[in-house]
Parts: structure tokens; sequence; C-alpha cells
């Protein structure tokens, strides 16, 4: 069973600046949740205090119900899974996989042995010794076989190929579907990762900008594509985000929901309407946030 959390007011300043800002959320146990925003946003500071790496001074952290700060059962339960330097941690894969078991009460060691067999990962070289990407296979190895509670991933897949990248994401479903937990995965990847959240959660200058479930997230806008002229015609007063062309084909994605007769006035015109893309709602909300 996964942990919920609750986040009331939170504020952590490094000297005069602002790393989060009263931030306030709660997130449901059992999903996964993307938390997206750009470089200092504030996502790293903000799961540290959920890993009880630091106390939140200000404000209320709750995970499961319980303050999470120097609590054993909560940090037992607790994976943070972050981009770490293994330059001098000369231990053997193989000998790290197994010493998990001391540390996470729900770890799974031949599950972990499987995904190291999956990743390519080879258990007799020391740590030290594996390749970035290999580092984070073993880093992401770590947090799905620990069937943690609560499941952080900060941007952990660093240095990972595509397909690697690819075989992570599709791993994390499979296990979502044999043992629920609650995830948090903070990413700047927001064009491939989409299918993956449950609810998405975006932040700025540690402020919350946006909380919704993915589908509700991909209702605040559309994508219009058709001949050129028609589009820009159709579009001319709408708060057109993006545009690609191609040819006489162009295809824009518009921020906010259209009406029944805009949506019949699109049809008229041979128009094709879908679905607003993630990454563009997250480039326009914290653009518009800056300016």
């Amino acid at each position: 069973m996964g942990y919920s959390v609750e986040v009331k007011d939170v504020t952590l300043s490094y000297k005069q600046f602002k790393a989060i800002d009263q931030l306030s959320f709660r997130l449901t146990a059992n999903k996964i949740h993307g938390l997206l925003g750009r470089n200092g946003a504030g996502k790293t500071t903000l799961l540290t205090v959920l890993a009880s790496f630091r106390p939140a001074k200000q404000g209320t952290v709750l995970i499961d119900g319980e303050d999470p700060f120097e609590n054993e059962r909560i940090m037992e339960g607790t994976a943070f899974i972050y981009d770490q330097d293994h330059t001098y941690n000369y231990d053997k894969v193989d000998t790290l996989l197994k010493e998990m078991r001391y540390f996470r009460p729900n770890y799974d060691v031949e599950y972990a042995h499987s995904l190291a067999k999956k990743f390519k990962i080879p258990l007799d070289k020391g740590l030290d010794q594996l390749s970035k990407g290999k580092q984070s296979a073993f880093q992401a190895t770590i947090g799905l076989a620990s069937r943690a509670p609560l499941t952080i991933f900060d941007e952990a897949y660093l240095g990972m190929d595509a397909p690697t990248r690819e075989l992570f994401y599709q791993e994390i479903l499979a296990e979502q579907e044999r043992y629920p937990r609650t995830i948090i995965f903070s990413t700047h990847l927001v064009s491939e990762m989409d299918y993956l959240f449950d609810e998405i959660l975006i932040i700025n200058e540690g402020k919350l900008l946006l909380q919704d479930s993915n589908e509700r997230v991909m209702e605040k806008g559309v994508s219009i594509t058709g001949a050129q002229a028609d589009v820009e015609s159709f579009t001319d007063t709408l708060e057109v985000i993006n545009s690609h062309s191609l040819g006489g084909t162009k295809s824009v994605m518009v921020y906010g929901a259209l009406t029944e007769q805009q949506q019949r006035e699109a049809q008229e015109l041979g128009l094709e309407i879908g679905r607003l893309s993630l990454h563009d709602l997250f480039v326009h909300v914290t653009k518009e946030e800056e300016s």
C-alpha cells in the first residue's frame, strides 16, 4: 500500500533565495505523479524534504499521516533515487543488490537480479567501473526492487540511452500493476514520459502552478491541424502556444478548450482536432509565470 503525501505552506530558503515558497498540495496514494519544472524550479529541494533528507522548518509535511523527518517507519518505506557520484564505490554490483535487503523491508532480491539482466548490468564489476548509463540503470533497479510505499525518482534516467529509458518506463508501469505504490517522478523529458503519469504537478520558482489528473490536464487545450490558411484563420483569435508547418499543412497547439460552436466550425473546415501536448503546455505555463 502506497503512502499518501500532504504538503502545507512549506517554505525553504537558502540565505535570501526561496527554493520553495509556501507550497501546498496533496498526493493520493498508489498513483504515479509527474513532477515537472524547469531548472531551479525547486523540484529537487522539495523531494529532499519528502525523502527526509532535511526537515520542513516552515510549514508541514505529512507522509502517510506522519512527519517523515527522523521517522524510522516512513524513512524505511521511502526510496529516493537521484543522480549520485559512484567514483569511489568499488563494491561489486551483485554484492550491492543483495545488501539492499537489509535496508528496505519490501526489497525483492530476485526481482533486482532480473532487472539487472534486462538492463544488461554486469554483476561482477564494481559500481565505479560502470558507465553513467549503467549506473543510472543500477539506481533504477534499486528503486523498483525496493517496492517502497513511497518511491521517488529524481531525473533517474540520466545517461540512459533511449531504448533503456523506454524499458525503464515500461517496467514502472508493470510494477505498478503488480505492487501499487506512490511514485513521484521528477523529469525534464516531458514529451516521452507523459503517458506514465496519473497526475501532473508543475512548479516554478518554488510555487505550484498546476496540479491535476493527466486526463484533465490534456483537456486544457487542443491541437488543430489542417490546411495552413484555414488553420490560421480559425485560430486568429485563439491563444496559440506552438505551431508547426509542413508544406501546405499546419498544426498548432491552442491553450483553452474549444466551445461546441468552435468545434463545429473546425469540422466544417475539415480541421483535425487532437489532444494538447503536455510538453507544450509545460513550456507555456512556465514561460507565462516567468513573464
